[in-house]
């Protein structure tokens, strides 16, 4: 039936992709307010685009040469690949304040001859940022407001301009839920990160790790890890709080902000371990690099990151320069168990609490070279969207990309993954649902 489907491409659709033969090769620089929001804008090189049009954009990346400019541009596509306030220094964060970075580009958009219809790309940790938007955009601010939440968002993102729909693309659970998972739960002293508790050191051999491959942990140390985890978020955010009260009464060394240091934040077991998160846990679709989709229970494909035993050491990859303010609105979420047991809605920077107020067309589409097809399941499962679909991308690396390392180890070819990623989104973007 899959094979029928993929066979038949519309031929409006087939005429759509004979106008986006090229590559976008002259993207229009965009300046936006602050001076930090720009954007570039990527059209199809011959041919009229789309009436459906692209937003891409990060809390802290630069998207303005993300690979679905290039990619739905030559697929007929306008797209705006954004800059947001905080490029490139999470030391600066003031989450909530991308919304109003997203709605200048969603009004941008809009004001383009042809264009009916804005679609949000949320990419990785543009995930977070964009369903944040939409979910206020959908609810208003009642939604990211109120005693549960580490951060209040402020009044100004009243009446946010609604996108028409979503597309996830290995979008993450969320910052907060990168912090907590990442975490080294056996550092005893947040001021002395050499002290540490062994019983809880993923990089011990006697506790499951494998510095050739991926390292297997027992239920057992995995139950008690993950709780450690939360345990020293919780911490981690008691300090904060104090410190931010500290500011507020003027009792700190500075009167808007504090510095916040996080040590030790590349623990994250999935990244090198198979025994977490190993795929979907159940039937899902997985596009085959051949172009047909299977239905079956996806396994990733992942090579594991052995060489976090360094990096979690060290000061340029294994440690977060923040300040409290960026700490608490961007990388801090409650939890009492890492994996299982998470305050979705403390965080605003979180995947799964805004999917559940967001109501339009989504597609989500998790890379099988990765970490995140278990959580992109969970997004598909939490989103309240009536039409909404879930896909895996065999053999893609987070950058949608093929994985090369994949394929050494499985002896499978995986070149077709960015190709097959692009076909997929742009038939659906090209479907009814957004005439």
């Amino acid at each position: 039936m899959a094979n029928k489907w993929l066979a038949g491409v519309s031929a409006a659709f087939c005429t759509l992709l004979g106008h986006g033969a090229q590559a976008q090769s002259n993207p229009r620089y965009v300046q936006f307010q602050p001076s930090a929001t720009k954007g570039a804008l990527y059209a199809p090189d011959a041919g009229a685009p789309s009436n459906v049009a692209f937003l891409t954009i990060h809390r802290t990346s630069n998207f303005m040469s993300m690979i679905g400019t290039r990619e739905l541009a030559r697929r007929g596509f306008l797209v705006l690949g954004m800059n947001p306030r905080s490029d490139n220094n999470e030391a600066i964060v003031h989450f909530e304040n991308v919304a109003l970075d997203i709605k200048q580009g969603v009004e941008f958009l809009r004001k383009q001859p042809g264009v009916t219809k804005v679609i949000l790309i949320g990419f990785s940790g543009g995930g977070p940022a964009t369903t944040f938007y939409q979910a206020v955009a959908e609810k208003g601010v009642s939604y990211c407001q109120g005693p549960n939440k580490l951060t209040q968002c402020p009044d100004s993102l009243k009446d946010l301009p609604k996108a028409d729909g979503m597309l996830l693309l290995d979008a993450h659970p969320g910052n907060s839920v990168n912090g907590l998972r990442s975490l080294n739960p056996a550092v005893l002293d947040e001021d002395n990160p050499l002290k540490i508790d062994p019983a809880l050191d993923p990089f011990d051999a006697k506790n499951g790790f494998n510095p050739n491959g991926h390292s297997t942990y027992t239920a057992e140390f995995m139950d008690r890890y993950f709780k450690a985890q939360a345990a020293r978020m919780n911490r981690l955010i008691d300090k904060a709080t104090a410190l931010r009260a500290d500011v507020a009464a003027g009792k700190a060394k500075t009167t808007d902000d504090a510095p916040f240091i996080v040590y030790r934040d590349r623990a994250r077991l999935m990244d090198f371990s198979m025994s977490v998160h190993p795929g979907t846990t159940r039937l899902q679709k997985l596009i085959k690099n051949d172009g047909t989709i299977s239905t079956e229970v996806v396994r990733s494909v992942r090579v594991g990151l052995a060489q976090n035993a360094k990096l979690d050491r060290t000061l340029e990859n294994g440690t977060m320069f923040l300040t409290v303010e960026s700490f608490l609105s961007a990388n801090a979420i409650r939890a009492k168990d890492s994996m299982v047991d998470i305050d979705w809605c403390s965080s605003n920077n979180s995947t799964p609490c805004a999917l559940r107020e967001i109501t339009v067309p989504m597609l989500i589409a998790a890379m099988g070279g990765h970490y995140f097809i278990a959580d992109n399941e969970i997004h598909y499962d939490v989103a309240a969207s009536k039409d909404k679909e879930y896909v895996v991308i065999e053999g893609a690396v987070h950058g949608q990309t093929p994985c090369e390392a994949c394929s050494k180890l499985t002896g499978q070819p995986y070149g077709n993954a960015t190709k097959n990623l692009y076909d997929y989104v742009a038939r659906w973007a090209s479907a009814d649902r957004f005439r």
